[in-house]
């Protein structure tokens, strides 16, 4: 919803030219008497969910994979308002036949009192999601710090549910998942990675057996882009989704995954102005188009960015490779940041992982796959 996300590298990285991943939607299997049968795409959909944050499983659902559950976490807000937020869009969308699942409240070892802490010594955040002081007369509008349970129903615009969030925990679920559907499940991450390192903590072979991890974070060489303009350009470039829980980041990026796919810089390039919802909206009338009339525009299309990578690899048209760690010091001035490294230069103590990092993408084909997403919607009757 706020400051997550950062702008395309350009000269800073060594780039190669896209070599587009098997799509996604390409899953098959083959039958004792040679046929082919095709198999939808599964996927868990984890994020720190707003009130217009349904577009990640609304692409997915347009794009024929299989949304097995949504995940909630603690991020922008508490990982009880975000899974409410995921609920009330879903229902609005007629598409409470997906369950939810409530996330971590907490970090791994992060609080907000530390995060605070941090702040005093090396600087503030211009988005501080979560750990953001408690302000009990605005709430802006989500809850911050405090109790993570309590919920603030003001913030609720699509709606408040009826419905309600599952028995198990988001790390749980994802083991049980992976574990069901071996080799077939991708995992897209788009707020906090607590929950997909606590449930890499609970089954050491739940990331080799995901089919894949697609990130929305993993920001690069912001920095100088944070010392000019205004807090807003500032606030664009903050790694939030990393920060708030950099233990948490460093195990999900290290971990046996098949395919890592990290959406960081790029996130920033796909810009939209009011006229993007607003033409849709004058196009058709549906939940969709409803909830978006209010949607805040001066922010780049984000986790939606990262959804369409995950469905439709070809949109990246640049992609580098290389190795990556997340900083845990919480003596750091960049703690929760990455740093890349190239094969030759990699730290020999650390079994670090390559990854794909997506520089640029197609803007016209990720703002097509929204369009499609919204105007051509789908619910639990088309299952």
């Amino acid at each position: 919803m706020f400051a997550k996300k950062a702008l395309t590298l350009t000269a800073l990285l060594s780039v190669a030219l896209a070599k587009p991943t098997p799509s996604s939607s390409d899953n098959s299997t083959s039958s004792s008497n040679g046929t082919t049968t095709s198999v939808k795409p599964k996927v868990i959909l984890d994020n720190d969910w707003s009130p217009a944050g349904f577009l990640p499983y609304a692409q997915a659902l347009s794009a024929g994979w299989d949304v097995i559950g949504v995940t909630s976490s603690t991020a922008n807000t508490w990982a009880r308002q975000t899974a409410y937020h995921a609920l009330a869009t879903l229902e609005r969308g007629n598409l409470s036949c997906i369950p939810v699942f409530k996330g971590s409240d907490y970090p791994l070892l992060n609080t907000p009192k530390l995060f605070q802490a941090w702040e005093e010594v090396h600087g503030m955040l211009a988005w501080e999601g979560a750990f953001a002081p408690v302000n009990s007369s605005t709430e802006n509008p989500d809850p911050t710090s405090g109790n993570p349970d309590r919920l603030v129903r003001s913030a609720f615009t699509a709606g408040f549910p009826n419905t309600t969030v599952q028995d198990i925990s988001a790390a749980e679920f994802l083991v049980q998942s992976v574990r069901k559907y071996p080799g077939q499940v991708s995992i897209y991450a788009a707020g906090a990675l607590t929950n997909i390192a606590l449930a890499i903590r609970i089954d050491a072979n739940f990331a080799a057996n995901a089919r894949e991890l697609i990130i929305m974070g993993g920001y690069l060489d912001t920095n100088l882009l944070q010392t000019t303009g205004s807090v807003l350009l500032a606030d664009l470039q903050s790694d939030i989704n990393l920060m708030i829980d950099p233990e948490a980041a460093k195990i999900a990026l290290t971990a046996d995954w098949r395919n890592v796919t990290v959406t960081g810089n790029v996130a920033n390039q796909v810009l939209i102005g009011p006229e993007f919802f607003g033409a849709m909206a004058n196009q058709t009338s549906n939940a969709y188009t409803e909830i978006l009339a209010t949607y805040p525009t001066q922010f780049p299309l984000w986790d939606e960015t990262a959804a369409a990578l995950m469905v439709e690899p070809s949109l990246a048209t640049n992609v580098t490779e290389f190795y990556i760690d997340v900083d845990t010091s919480y003596a750091s001035p960049t703690y929760g940041n990455i740093h890349a490294y190239q094969e030759a230069l990699k730290p020999a103590a650390q079994d670090l992982k390559k990854i794909r990092y997506v520089v640029e993408v197609d803007e016209e084909g990720v703002k097509e796959n929204v369009r499609r997403a919204v105007l051509e919607p789908v619910s639990c009757a088309d299952f």
